[in-house]
């Protein structure tokens, strides 16, 4: 998504303090700099924004010639953290199942990378931070940011490590996304992309699920015009009905009735009344309470947002195709992308839709359908063929590349 012309103005410029933590993530663990001190980015919204702080993590090695790194973009409600404790939670990483020591991504011999993007709330700049011109959290008056904008975060992150080319960019849903987004803005410096349960724009549907999570939480009374920081407010109440409604897109019909059917929970019959009758109201309660620990609404807001203004064909006339034909040239990025059977969210056929516009143009594309009932989740979760169809492409992508050869996956 291109900038609008607009009038010049001033950048919008977050503290220039040295690298490390904004005053309000103190406690977080993990790494941080400041980019775009000296040269403010650029939004797709026609904003510039210089000095803003990105959160990541490393885990593994660089290599020598810096040719083993492997970026890891995160989903909607994900983070930087993905593969040890974290720090809110106490859970384990996200990916721990994907990454780690002799996995698919294994970080024993790669070195993998990533960030918090930008609009969050575990650490990268977003509307909970301090405006520095005003010494109050930006709220609404944060600048809308895209997925484009996110992934410029990303890239700059990537040239301030020393990397000129990523051996790989991998991730699922809205991570899908961004790796998409690293493709098509990116080629030369990408050589392989894992779009996983994703799409190349936002449906319908999809936008229309968001708006019912967003107006969920402007609902509230406590969400206070976006200014509940300032007046010691949070939309507990509102942010959870958003996660509820979202959790339920993320599972299939199949898996919630194996999990729950109509069981009751804890209670031998239904208590006619409005309590949580049923096991499967109890776990989306719980849910949508835990939720409110560890994210900030308003970020919630933007990154949806971003996801529903995604549209990879939108500055290349409508085609698809055309997206993945940089300078008029095949674009250079091999590509192997994933669905799953039961997502209903991002079904197989937006991914066929990426494959299809990718054969159009004779590049470098695998694909392959998991058959599984656990829904767009399935992705985060224990699928060895999909683990398997990873582990794969990676070493054939590492043989093409000349990385050294390693033991298989467990």
């Amino acid at each position: 998504m291109s900038a609008p012309p607009t009038a010049q103005q001033p950048p919008l410029v977050t503290p220039a303090a040295a690298d490390g933590p904004a005053p309000n993530d103190q406690a977080m663990p993990g790494k941080r700099v400041r980019l775009a001190v000296d040269r403010p980015m650029r939004l797709d919204s026609g904003v510039e924004i210089g000095g803003f702080q990105i959160a990541y993590q490393t885990y593994g090695t660089l290599n020598a010639d810096k040719s083993n790194a492997i970026f890891i973009c995160h989903a909607l409600t994900g983070d930087h953290f993905v593969v040890e404790k974290h720090p809110v939670t106490g859970k384990p990483g996200w990916w721990e199942m994907l990454v780690g020591p002799g996995k698919p991504v294994d970080t024993d011999r790669y070195f993998v990378i990533c960030s918090n993007v930008l609009g969050g709330c575990l650490g990268s700049t977003g509307p909970k931070d301090i405006d520095p011109a005003t010494g109050q959290p930006y709220g609404l008056s944060f600048p809308v940011v895209t997925i484009g904008d996110m992934v410029r975060a990303q890239k700059l992150l990537v040239e301030h490590l020393g990397i000129e080319k990523l051996f790989c960019v991998i991730g699922g849903s809205m991570g899908g996304m961004q790796v998409l987004q690293w493709a098509v803005a990116y080629p030369e410096s990408v050589f392989a992309a894992v779009p996983i349960a994703t799409a190349a724009r936002h449906s319908a549907q999809n936008i229309a699920f968001h708006e019912v999570g967003r107006q969920a939480i402007m609902a509230d009374p406590n969400w206070r015009g976006g200014n509940y920081l300032l007046e010691g407010t949070r939309p507990e109440a509102g942010l959870a009905v958003a996660r509820m409604a979202a959790h339920i897109t993320y599972l299939s019909e199949a898996a919630l009735h194996r999990k729950f059917g109509r069981n009751l929970q804890d209670r031998k019959a239904v208590t006619y009344g409005f309590d949580a009758d049923f096991q499967v109201e109890s776990y989306l309660r719980y849910q949508g309470a835990a939720f409110v620990e560890r994210f900030d609404a308003n970020s919630y807001l933007y990154i949806t947002r971003a996801m529903d203004y995604f549209d990879l064909a939108a500055d290349a006339g409508g085609s698809l195709a055309n997206a993945f034909r940089p300078g008029g040239s095949t674009t250079p990025v091999r590509f192997c992308l994933a669905s799953f059977s039961s997502d209903w969210l991002f079904p197989t056929a937006e991914s066929r839709a990426i494959v299809h516009a990718l054969n159009a143009v004779a590049a470098n594309v695998s694909f392959v359908e998991i058959e599984t009932d656990k829904g767009h989740d399935a992705f985060l979760l224990d699928e060895p063929e999909f683990h398997q169809v990873i582990h794969g492409f990676l070493e054939g992508c590492a043989e093409h590349r000349g990385l050294s050869v390693r033991r298989r996956a467990r």
